[in-house]
Formats: C-alpha cells, sequence, structure tokens
C-alpha cells in the first residue's frame, strides 16, 4: 500500500511533516478537537477519499484479505454493523456482486446509502430471527460473517475493552448459526487480555484462530482483528456442502 508523498493529501512538504492543528471552540470539546484533528492529518482518510472509499476502515479488510485470501468470488457474505459501507465496498468488489457473483448483505441499525452490489438493510443481529431472516436473504448459509463494529466508547479503558469483546462474543454466536462449513469470521476486539478467553472459544468451532493488527488500525491504538477460518459446522445440524 503506497502513501503518496509531496505536498498536498500526504501533509508532507519538503520533507518536513505538517500537521493541521485544529482550535477548540466555544461549542468544541477536547475529545471532539481531538478526533477532527486526528481524522484531518490521517493519511488513509485522505487515501479514502482520493479512492473512493466509504471510510479508512476499508484499507483494513483490503490488508486482511491481502494476507489470508478470505473474499473469493461469487462467495456470500455478512458484513455486521456495516455503515457506512466500507467493508462491504470492498467485499462487494472482491467477490464481484456487482457483476452477479455472489451476494453480500450488509446489517446495521442506521439506514445505510445504497451501494452496487451490496444489500443493506436495518436489522439488529441479536433479534432472535436475524440468522434465519439473513440465511433467507442470502438463498443459503453464509461462507463469511465479517464485523468491523465498535460499543461506544466510555473512555475507561477496562469498561470500554470488556463492552467490545462482549460484543465481538455475540457477534461469533450469530457467526455459527449462519456459516457454512469452512466459512470464516473476522471481527474487531482490542487487546487487554479477555480476548484470549475469545479466542479459546473460537477454536472449538474454527480450524484456524488468530490476531492479526491491520498497518491500517491507528498507531498507539489497543485496537485488534481476531480471524477464525474454517468453520467446522454447528455440532447439532449435519454437514452441508460449501
Amino acid at each position: 500500500m503506497t502513501k503518496t508523498g509531496g505536498s498536498g493529501a500526504s501533509g508532507h512538504e519538503g520533507g518536513r511533516s505538517l500537521k493541521i492543528r485544529v482550535k477548540t471552540g466555544a461549542r468544541r470539546s477536547m475529545s471532539s478537537k481531538l478526533w477532527l484533528q486526528r481524522q484531518l492529518n490521517d493519511p488513509y482518510v485522505a487515501q479514502a477519499k482520493r479512492e473512493g472509499y466509504r471510510s479508512r476502515a476499508a484499507y483494513k479488510l483490503l490488508e486482511i484479505d491481502e494476507r489470508y485470501k478470505l473474499l473469493k468470488s461469487g462467495q456470500k457474505i455478512i458484513d455486521l454493523g456495516a455503515a457506512p459501507g466500507g467493508w462491504s465496498q470492498v467485499a462487494a468488489a472482491k467477490i464481484g456482486s456487482a457483476q452477479g457473483r455472489g451476494r453480500i448483505i450488509g446489517i446495521d441499525l442506521l439506514e445505510i446509502e445504497t451501494l452496487p452490489g451490496a444489500e443493506f438493510t436495518v436489522m439488529d443481529f441479536l433479534d432472535d430471527d436475524a440468522p434465519d431472516r439473513l440465511v433467507k436473504m442470502l438463498d443459503g448459509q453464509a461462507d463469511g460473517v465479517m464485523s468491523d463494529m465498535a460499543a461506544n466508547a466510555t473512555g475507561h479503558k477496562k469498561t470500554d475493552h470488556l463492552r467490545i469483546v462482549g460484543l465481538a462474543e455475540l457477534a461469533i454466536d450469530f457467526a455459527r448459526q449462519v456459516l457454512a462449513p469452512g466459512g470464516f469470521f473476522v471481527a474487531k476486539v482490542l487487546q487487554g487480555g479477555t480476548e484470549s478467553t475469545l479466542l479459546t472459544n473460537l477454536k472449538r468451532d474454527f480450524a484456524t484462530v488468530r490476531h492479526v493488527k491491520p498497518k491500517a488500525s491507528r498507531a498507539g491504538s489497543a485496537e485488534l482483528y481476531v480471524l477464525a477460518t474454517g468453520f467446522r459446522g454447528k455440532a447439532d445440524a449435519p454437514d452441508e456442502a460449501v
């Protein structure tokens, strides 16, 4: 992945980094100021705008897929917490859904702007009937479940860690109900200790489980992704053809 040099979007001129600083206005909190400053100085945000991606998060999935070859032509994919659609955008291009190969369904509590090759629906994946509804929408079980969801931050490190790991555990339970044998699961977690329990849990149902830290994750961030491949199939149901 290349970053453009020179002046302009890269924030460099004459070999010296030019950082944009944001003043704290009367109506802008310090946390809001720091978030805006990070956005304005983030090379992935600028690159996403240049290359037409809906979010900088697209580069995380691109990197994970480049390393582990998850997304293949004709697959059926579910994207949990899909807004604003960056991961669905990457997956749609990889599986060829805009050309009629495979399908991707993105769900979120928010409306998402339409995207060629992806189907978006407002749905809570925790609803009891959500797995059955999505399997029917896909006309079969999924080859992959992706989740870049993050619980709303409280600012308390330990609380935020427990919330995001808890969200990942719920996504795993969902994935077990919709994945076809051989399928994959990828979700955001945070470093902090309890993610090792989450990995142990996944190892019962997947052939390979690992942590992944994409370069596009912000420097200093505790963000990690858990990647599980080779789903063994639901224990209470006979194996189905992939």
